[in-house]
Protein backbone atom coordinates (compact mmCIF):
# COMPACT_ATOMS: atom_id res chain seq x y z
CA UNK A 1 0.00 0.00 0.00
CA UNK A 2 1.38 3.15 -0.92
CA UNK A 3 1.62 6.12 0.99
CA UNK A 4 -1.76 8.22 -0.96
CA UNK A 5 -3.61 5.08 -0.09
CA UNK A 6 -3.11 4.67 3.23
CA UNK A 7 -3.61 8.44 3.55
CA UNK A 8 -7.26 8.10 1.87
CA UNK A 9 -8.21 4.68 3.90
CA UNK A 10 -7.49 6.93 6.88
CA UNK A 11 -9.53 9.37 5.95
CA UNK A 12 -12.35 7.52 4.63
CA UNK A 13 -12.95 6.80 8.46
CA UNK A 14 -13.78 10.11 9.58
CA UNK A 15 -17.12 10.16 7.52
CA UNK A 16 -20.06 9.76 8.93
CA UNK A 17 -23.15 7.92 7.08
CA UNK A 18 -25.57 10.45 5.27
CA UNK A 19 -23.72 13.18 5.01
CA UNK A 20 -22.25 15.90 2.05
CA UNK A 21 -18.91 15.66 2.03
CA UNK A 22 -16.46 17.66 -0.34
CA UNK A 23 -13.19 16.33 -1.55
CA UNK A 24 -9.85 18.44 -2.57
CA UNK A 25 -8.53 17.79 -5.63
CA UNK A 26 -5.85 15.53 -6.08
CA UNK A 27 -5.52 12.86 -3.13
CA UNK A 28 -8.52 13.95 -1.21
CA UNK A 29 -10.44 12.68 -4.20
CA UNK A 30 -9.10 9.04 -3.32
CA UNK A 31 -11.20 8.95 -0.30
CA UNK A 32 -14.42 8.04 -2.18
CA UNK A 33 -13.07 4.85 -3.79
CA UNK A 34 -12.63 3.42 0.40
CA UNK A 35 -16.23 4.70 1.45
CA UNK A 36 -19.21 2.19 1.03
CA UNK A 37 -22.15 3.54 -0.78
CA UNK A 38 -24.38 1.76 1.91
CA UNK A 39 -23.15 4.78 3.92
CA UNK A 40 -25.58 6.89 1.79
CA UNK A 41 -22.39 9.51 1.71
CA UNK A 42 -22.96 12.54 -0.85
CA UNK A 43 -19.30 13.90 -2.32
CA UNK A 44 -19.80 17.34 -3.34
CA UNK A 45 -17.53 19.04 -5.86
CA UNK A 46 -17.22 22.84 -5.98
CA UNK A 47 -17.58 22.58 -9.48
CA UNK A 48 -21.04 22.01 -9.27
CA UNK A 49 -21.56 18.34 -8.48
CA UNK A 50 -23.21 16.75 -5.77
CA UNK A 51 -22.84 12.66 -6.21
CA UNK A 52 -19.04 11.91 -6.83
CA UNK A 53 -18.33 8.90 -7.08
CA UNK A 54 -15.15 6.92 -7.41
CA UNK A 55 -12.50 7.60 -10.51
CA UNK A 56 -13.67 5.58 -13.67
CA UNK A 57 -12.14 2.62 -14.92
CA UNK A 58 -9.65 3.50 -17.67
CA UNK A 59 -11.61 3.96 -20.93
CA UNK A 60 -14.83 4.23 -19.82
CA UNK A 61 -13.78 8.47 -18.87
CA UNK A 62 -16.79 10.54 -19.42
CA UNK A 63 -15.30 14.55 -20.81
CA UNK A 64 -18.24 16.18 -19.36
CA UNK A 65 -18.06 14.58 -15.61
CA UNK A 66 -15.01 15.96 -14.04
CA UNK A 67 -13.94 16.82 -10.39
CA UNK A 68 -13.08 20.55 -9.67
CA UNK A 69 -9.30 19.61 -10.71
CA UNK A 70 -10.54 18.62 -13.85
CA UNK A 71 -9.96 14.86 -13.21
CA UNK A 72 -12.81 12.44 -14.07
CA UNK A 73 -15.23 10.73 -11.99
CA UNK A 74 -18.35 8.99 -11.97
CA UNK A 75 -21.61 9.81 -10.52
CA UNK A 76 -24.16 7.69 -8.09
CA UNK A 77 -27.48 7.29 -8.56
CA UNK A 78 -29.04 10.70 -7.52
CA UNK A 79 -26.31 12.71 -8.35
CA UNK A 80 -27.20 16.64 -9.09
CA UNK A 81 -25.32 19.00 -11.40
CA UNK A 82 -25.74 22.63 -9.71
CA UNK A 83 -24.39 26.33 -11.03
CA UNK A 84 -21.43 27.96 -9.01
CA UNK A 85 -23.73 30.32 -7.22
CA UNK A 86 -25.79 27.66 -5.70
CA UNK A 87 -22.25 25.46 -4.73
CA UNK A 88 -20.45 28.32 -2.97
CA UNK A 89 -23.83 28.69 -1.23
CA UNK A 90 -23.11 25.45 0.11
CA UNK A 91 -20.05 25.78 1.52
CA UNK A 92 -20.47 29.89 2.79
CA UNK A 93 -23.83 28.67 4.19
CA UNK A 94 -22.47 26.39 6.30
CA UNK A 95 -23.86 23.10 4.49
CA UNK A 96 -21.06 21.11 3.79
CA UNK A 97 -20.62 18.12 6.62
CA UNK A 98 -16.75 17.90 6.30
CA UNK A 99 -14.22 18.74 3.64
CA UNK A 100 -11.23 16.60 2.92
CA UNK A 101 -8.56 19.35 1.74
CA UNK A 102 -4.62 18.50 0.54
CA UNK A 103 -2.06 20.80 2.45
CA UNK A 104 1.84 22.48 1.55
CA UNK A 105 2.45 23.02 5.15
CA UNK A 106 0.14 22.89 7.98
CA UNK A 107 1.43 24.19 11.38
CA UNK A 108 1.21 23.49 15.10
CA UNK A 109 -1.69 25.59 16.08
CA UNK A 110 -3.69 23.92 12.68
CA UNK A 111 -3.48 26.52 10.10
CA UNK A 112 -3.41 25.40 6.59
CA UNK A 113 -1.44 26.85 3.66
CA UNK A 114 -2.37 25.30 0.34
CA UNK A 115 -3.52 27.45 -2.03
CA UNK A 116 -0.14 29.41 -3.61
CA UNK A 117 3.68 29.03 -3.42
CA UNK A 118 5.08 32.67 -4.22
CA UNK A 119 6.91 33.27 -7.54
CA UNK A 120 5.73 30.28 -8.73
CA UNK A 121 2.78 29.83 -11.37
CA UNK A 122 -0.76 28.78 -9.72
CA UNK A 123 -4.18 28.53 -11.17
CA UNK A 124 -5.68 30.33 -8.55
CA UNK A 125 -7.35 29.60 -4.94
CA UNK A 126 -10.29 28.18 -6.26
CA UNK A 127 -12.63 26.62 -3.64
CA UNK A 128 -9.70 25.96 -0.79
CA UNK A 129 -10.31 29.14 1.47
CA UNK A 130 -14.61 28.99 1.57
CA UNK A 131 -14.23 25.34 2.18
CA UNK A 132 -11.35 25.70 4.96
CA UNK A 133 -13.61 28.10 6.52
CA UNK A 134 -17.08 27.10 5.79
CA UNK A 135 -17.15 23.38 6.16
CA UNK A 136 -18.01 22.03 9.53
CA UNK A 137 -15.42 19.54 9.53
CA UNK A 138 -12.12 20.23 8.13
CA UNK A 139 -9.46 17.57 7.38
CA UNK A 140 -6.11 17.88 5.83
CA UNK A 141 -5.08 14.52 3.84
CA UNK A 142 -1.22 15.30 2.85
CA UNK A 143 1.70 13.60 2.66
CA UNK A 144 4.30 13.92 5.75
CA UNK A 145 7.20 15.50 3.75
CA UNK A 146 7.55 16.67 0.13
CA UNK A 147 11.40 16.24 -1.34
CA UNK A 148 12.46 14.91 2.50
CA UNK A 149 11.48 18.14 3.71
CA UNK A 150 8.41 17.96 6.83
CA UNK A 151 5.07 19.50 5.74
CA UNK A 152 3.97 19.61 9.39
CA UNK A 153 6.25 22.36 10.94
CA UNK A 154 6.04 25.31 13.74
CA UNK A 155 4.51 27.58 12.02
CA UNK A 156 3.43 27.86 8.54
CA UNK A 157 5.76 30.13 5.72
CA UNK A 158 3.42 30.13 3.45
CA UNK A 159 0.71 32.00 3.50
CA UNK A 160 -2.67 30.52 4.99
CA UNK A 161 -5.25 29.65 3.83
CA UNK A 162 -7.92 30.28 6.55
CA UNK A 163 -7.31 31.86 10.08
CA UNK A 164 -9.41 29.04 10.91
CA UNK A 165 -8.02 25.84 12.35
CA UNK A 166 -7.94 22.02 10.65
CA UNK A 167 -9.98 19.64 12.93
CA UNK A 168 -7.22 16.76 11.74
CA UNK A 169 -4.59 15.94 9.88
CA UNK A 170 -3.74 12.87 8.35
CA UNK A 171 -0.40 11.70 6.31
CA UNK A 172 0.91 8.68 5.85
CA UNK A 173 2.84 8.56 8.91
CA UNK A 174 0.25 10.07 11.57
CA UNK A 175 -2.83 11.33 12.56
CA UNK A 176 -2.51 14.37 14.61
CA UNK A 177 -5.24 16.78 16.53
CA UNK A 178 -4.57 20.61 16.71
CA UNK A 179 -5.31 21.79 19.69
CA UNK A 180 -5.48 25.33 21.50
CA UNK A 181 -2.10 24.27 22.93
CA UNK A 182 -0.27 22.51 20.04
CA UNK A 183 -0.74 19.42 18.07
CA UNK A 184 -1.77 16.01 19.50
CA UNK A 185 -0.48 12.64 18.00
CA UNK A 186 -3.64 10.50 18.15
CA UNK A 187 -2.07 7.41 16.10
CA UNK A 188 0.68 6.53 14.26
CA UNK A 189 1.24 4.51 11.10
CA UNK A 190 1.67 0.71 11.72
CA UNK A 191 5.25 -0.16 11.78
CA UNK A 192 6.16 3.37 12.86
CA UNK A 193 7.10 5.03 16.12
CA UNK A 194 6.79 8.33 18.64
CA UNK A 195 11.01 8.54 17.88
CA UNK A 196 10.12 8.53 13.56
CA UNK A 197 7.64 10.60 13.22
CA UNK A 198 9.18 13.42 15.87
CA UNK A 199 12.58 12.93 13.39
CA UNK A 200 10.04 13.41 10.16
CA UNK A 201 8.08 16.35 11.73
CA UNK A 202 9.25 20.31 12.36
CA UNK A 203 6.25 21.06 14.41
CA UNK A 204 6.90 20.06 18.41
CA UNK A 205 3.36 17.77 19.48
CA UNK A 206 2.82 16.02 22.10
CA UNK A 207 1.26 12.42 22.61
CA UNK A 208 -2.06 11.25 23.42
CA UNK A 209 -2.60 9.44 26.39
CA UNK A 210 -4.90 6.78 24.43
CA UNK A 211 -2.38 6.94 21.46
CA UNK A 212 -2.74 4.22 18.90
CA UNK A 213 -2.31 2.47 15.61
CA UNK A 214 -3.92 3.65 12.34
CA UNK A 215 -6.10 1.35 11.09
CA UNK A 216 -6.50 0.89 6.98
CA UNK A 217 -8.49 -2.17 6.65
CA UNK A 218 -12.23 -1.21 5.80
CA UNK A 219 -14.91 -0.94 8.53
Amino acid sequence: MDAKESIARRVAKEIEPATLVNLGIGLPSLVANYVSPDLGVFFQSENGVIGLGARPPEGMEDPDLTDAGGGFVTAVPGAAAIDSAMSFGLIRGGHIDMTVLGGLEVDAKGHLANWVIPGKLTPGMRGAMDLATGAKKVVVAMQHANRGQSKVVQNCSLPLTSTRSVDLVVTELAVFRPTPAGLVLLEHAPGTDIETIRAATLADFEVSPDLSVMSLRPD
